[in-house]
């Protein structure tokens, strides 16, 4: 069997571990999360990694370098999903990383690194109020007050975790130390369309992008819909209207930036009342945070102008703040030296989605390496991508270890 072909069943396998009959739903601590936790730790270890899942519900296998405790080589990706998921986001980067980690582990063993596979347990965050959880406590920026977080049902993470069986007393017993971590590179799909329409399996990553999250409160005056003159009027909707078509300008005319607005509240909400209060989203995201942190400035102003001049009040609340987290550049020219050596040109992009590496860079370099997914789709059932673009990342995985290993060889 071909690594592609064994990655795909694999994946197939996996999808099978889900919250809700008929789809794939992986939310973090649900049992369908502890069974795919355990298939995966099986995996790892049939690939000959010493595997265990950590106090906060990651799954890690590691592979010894020509003496225990070395630094380490990290690769992986999530498992956890959306609600009604795709079978490749996040998990693809963690069954491709056992079958290359599988493929490279006696060169490991004989070298002057370690090699290690994480299965993140909390990328997505939709069961909690949180993001990146497993990669947060990871790399030992995760908040004790995060364990205090809870669901729809009221269920905190501290009392979900021991329910899975990991041990919320003890989440800081899952942190890396920054000198027991070299690297860490995560292979993804795109969940765009740039390489689909380069023409390309396979592409480096230069930043994740960083983001904000706002929501914009527009407050008017409610009124009735037959007997308040247009001109009288101080309608918040038609207010957030202005401001949202404005906002989508100034995303169209700066390089390198996209802002959506993706949920609207509209109050009282009548077919026959002039709206009065109108609660809307905003998400700003760059690869470059001063572009960012600009743009967001001038929308701010742009729609307080608005508000003033339509007689209405706005209030802004920030909800979320990521900063860019950057690839490093040697690490990209590796994956760059990869793909290339494996016949493909290689190109670069910015991803605007968030990862785990963004929670890792805080200790460790990060690279990533993009995979084409059909006509861009992600976390979404139709989410597809070919066996020949999984062999030939899952190969790129495998080249990239070796060059890594052979550069400290190289380099002490």
């Amino acid at each position: 069997m071909t690594p592609g072909v064994h990655v795909m069943d694999r994946l197939e396998t996996l999808a099978g571990c889900s919250d809700e009959p008929g789809a794939l739903t992986r939310l973090y601590l649900s049992p369908a999360h502890r069974a795919a936790a355990k298939l995966v730790l099986s995996w790892m270890e049939e690939a000959g990694l010493a595997a265990h899942i950590d106090p906060v519900g990651n799954v890690v296998g590691r592979i010894e370098g020509f003496r225990p405790g070395l630094p380490a080589l990290v690769l992986g990706s999530h498992i956890d999903t959306v609600r009604n998921a795709g079978k490749y986001d996040g998990n693809f980067g963690v069954v491709a990383a056992i079958e290359a980690a599988a493929a490279c582990r006696e060169t490991i063993m004989a070298g002057p690194i370690a090699l290690e596979v994480v299965a993140f347990g909390d990328e997505e965050g939709v069961r909690f109020p949180a993001t990146l959880t497993g990669s947060r406590a990871f790399a030992g920026t995760l908040d004790a007050a995060v364990l205090d977080l809870v669901d729809s049902q009221g269920v905190p993470i501290a009392e979900a975790l021991a329910r899975f069986g990991g041990a919320p007393e003890r989440f800081r017993d899952a942190a890396r130390q920054p000198g027991e971590i070299l690297a860490y590179i995560e292979a993804h799909i795109e969940q765009g369309p740039i390489l689909q329409a380069e023409g390309l399996p396979v592409g480096i990553v230069t930043a994740i992008a960083g983001a904000s999250r706002l929501v914009f409160t527009v407050n008017g005056d409610a009124a009735h819909a037959g007997t308040v003159p247009m001109a009288m009027r101080r309608d918040a909707l038609t207010a957030s209207a202005a401001m949202i078509l404005e906002i989508e300008a100034i995303a169209r005319e700066t390089p390198d930036l996209v802002a959506t607005v993706g949920q609207a509240q509209v109050l009282p909400g009548a077919v026959n009342t002039v709206p009065g209060l109108v609660r809307f989203s905003l998400d700003v995201r760059s690869a470059r945070d001063a572009i960012r942190n600009e743009a967001r400035l001038r929308i701010e102003e742009a729609c307080r102008a608005i508000a003033d001049a339509r007689g209405v009040r706005l209030g802004v609340q920030v909800t979320h703040e990521a900063p860019a987290a950057p690839c490093a550049p040697w690490l990209q020219d590796m994956l760059a030296a990869t793909v290339e050596q494996l016949g493909v040109r290689p190109f670069r992009l910015p991803s605007g989605a968030g990862h785990d590496g963004m929670a890792i860079s805080a200790i460790a370099p990060i690279a990533m390496l993009f995979v084409r997914c059909k006509n861009g789709i992600s976390h979404h059932p139709a989410e597809s991508m070919t066996v020949a673009d999984a062999e030939l990342a899952t190969l790129a995985l495998q080249d990239v270890i070796i060059r890594f290993k052979d550069h400290h060889d190289r380099n002490g």
